[in-house]
């Protein structure tokens, strides 16, 4: 996961049909590179972890226990959005698509899933076991991914992998922790853990950077976004649907619901307004993007949680205040506009102008935090208004330089 200058080693055991092949690097440069269906596969079954997450987070915050629930929710989140990020980044450089490849990937499937069936428990009764078995089991599986490659590797790739699978089996030893410490000191075995994980690519890349394909990797993150939102959507229609049923609370709910389906679009417009795929260049900046989108998962994800809230709230199933339901929509709301600025936007933006919507949409999202009732609503409409100031800004930019190349005097 770092600069793209490395160069492309030749590599053309993907083509061949055999069901074991050699594991070795995929060019860079490689043409017409897209997601498989192994890795669609893939993403759907993370995220009924992502959904296990929301529904813990949901319960949670309902019922007066915020701070708790959030600190529960970002340990599992990092979990599963850890070994996801590992996968993608692997994937892209080595995925041969053989017999073992898939079976392994599979493995890591089942250990996601595993992993799913412990969130209520991690949440509930700070039991970690059955999270920590998930979250094993996917590492394994990744382990025996690098080892695999190393055997087809000669030098620096070589040893690059091999760092990679040492690195991850020394932090599993490390997770002990989680199970075995008392509960007051988990939350410093987290924060220690997760610098050491993410240290491992840092280190293990210093000796030959693998070769990860710009556009493929852009892509995967981009249709893991699309499933994470589509999961929002599809939380918060769930919890509309049964608030209807049982209260038969309509003109309560309209406003959540149309709030809430003009944040979920407008996330998707604005994510996906620009293509990054030439921004992923060097070292530092793919590190900084790759990382970065633990913020923008969780929080897309924490806003179809907060959505549920809302409803619960209104309907008189959640057991805290209209400012604290309000804050749970527009606090993630407001922190994934702000992560989509720093990693995407701002580095295609024109001027201040230009610069300035989407913080100053964060800031006036948060201010809606203090609408009461109407505080799910006035966060979608600020949202929405984000998208058509965006869109005017670019297209008269866009004019204007027309006019002026039209005007310049011919060479």
């Amino acid at each position: 996961m770092t600069s793209s200058s490395a160069p492309a080693p030749a590599s053309g055991a993907h083509k061949s049909h055999g069901p074991l092949r050699r594991l070795t690097a995929r060019r860079r440069d490689e043409a017409h590179r897209v997601s498989s269906p192994l890795e669609l596969f893939f993403d759907l079954c993370f995220v009924v972890a992502i959904a296990q997450a929301g529904v813990q987070l949901v319960h949670a915050v309902a019922e007066g226990h915020a701070g708790s629930g959030i600190m529960n929710y970002a340990m599992v989140f990092f979990a599963i959005w850890w070994a996801w990020m590992n996968f993608t980044w692997f994937a892209s450089a080595y995925d041969n698509d053989d017999a073992l490849y898939r079976v392994v990937t599979l493995v890591q499937i089942a250990g996601v899933l595993v992993l799913a069936a412990g969130v209520s428990r991690a949440f509930e009764h700070h039991d970690y076991l059955v999270v920590w078995l998930g979250y094993v089991i996917m590492r394994l599986a990744m382990v025996a991914q690098w080892l695999r490659a190393a055997r087809s590797a000669e030098g620096p790739e070589r040893t690059t992998a091999l760092r990679y699978a040492c690195g991850v089996l020394l932090c599993q030893v490390g997770w002990v922790g989680l199970i075995l410490l008392p509960e007051p000191a988990r939350p410093w075995v987290f924060l220690v853990m997760v610098i050491a994980e993410l240290a491992v690519p840092v280190y293990a890349e210093k000796a030959r950077v693998t070769s990860w394909h710009p556009h493929h990797i852009a892509e995967r993150y981009g249709l893991f976004t699309i499933i994470v939102l589509g999961e929002t959507i599809a939380a918060a229609t769930v919890a509309v649907k049964s608030a209807l049923d049982e209260h038969d609370a309509l003109g309560e709910l309209l406003p959540i619901a149309g709030g809430g389906l003009l944040i979920v679009f407008a996330a998707w417009w604005i994510y996906f307004v620009v293509p990054i795929h030439g921004h992923l260049r060097s070292s530092r900046q793919a590190f900084l993007w790759g990382y970065g989108h633990y913020l923008i998962f969780a929080s897309a994800a924490a806003i179809g949680a907060g959505l549920e809230v809302a409803v619960e709230q209104v309907v008189g199933k959640a057991h805290i205040s209209t400012l604290s339901a309000s804050a749970a929509v527009t606090l993630p709301t407001a922190l994934y506009l702000l992560t989509v600025w720093a990693l995407h936007s701002r580095h295609f933006k024109v001027g201040i102008s230009q610069q300035l919507v989407l913080p100053v949409t964060a800031l006036l999202v948060v201010c809606c935090t203090f609408l009461g009732e109407w505080a799910v609503l006035a966060a979608g409409l600020v949202s929405a208004a984000a998208v058509v100031v965006g869109v005017t800004l670019t297209t008269r930019m866009v004019a204007r330089e027309r006019r002026a190349n039209e005007t310049a005097p011919a060479a």
